[in-house]
């Protein structure tokens, strides 16, 4: 049997940054769910059925926040993540580049857009800290249940990260 339980820390990493728009708006990423990685030349693996149940829970999660796109990049691991959001919001996915996070943070803030984008471990906490222009380091490969949500308002933006509990069996 599966169980979901979801348990939100406020992790202590809050930041403010200047930003100039008229509306709020709320830009949340995360990690792809658990990838199979049981053939070590495969690059581009599916997720395991932990990872497809995880990728269920966060549409869960989401269910009741108001996002206007949902962003992955073009890896199998990613969409897969990013799908069941995006279904059950009934949006289209837009991929993005995760080897141009400048670039894709450039689009989100522009766009002013609720919006949640699906990458890595290497890109994931890198994006958040680029939409904050606070340096944020990649985390370890072994981390999947991490969501940062930044808040830009006015003239300020704020990040925090949450933490969930999520267990397969």
């Amino acid at each position: 049997m599966k169980y979901l339980i979801y348990v939100f820390f406020s992790f202590a990493l809050i930041t403010s940054c200047s930003q100039k728009n008229e509306e709020p708006f709320t830009i949340y990423l995360v990690r792809h769910a658990e990838k199979d990685v049981s053939d070590k030349t495969n690059s581009d693996p599916t997720l395991t059925p932990c990872g497809e149940e995880r990728a269920k829970s966060l549409a869960v999660f989401f269910d009741q926040v108001a996002l206007e796109k949902v962003y992955s990049s073009d890896y199998i691991r990613t969409k897969d993540t990013a799908n069941p959001t995006a279904e059950s919001k009934n949006k289209d996915l837009t991929l993005y580049n995760p080897d141009a996070l400048n670039a894709i943070a450039q689009v989100l803030l522009e766009r002013k857009e609720n919006a949640l984008v699906v990458g890595h471990s290497n890109t994931t906490g890198v994006l958040a800290g680029l939409l904050c222009d606070q340096k944020i380091e990649p985390f370890d490969e072994s981390i999947y249940n991490r969501i940062y949500q930044v808040v830009i308002s006015d003239k300020t933006a704020q990040l925090q990260v949450f933490h969930t509990a999520f267990s397969c069996e």
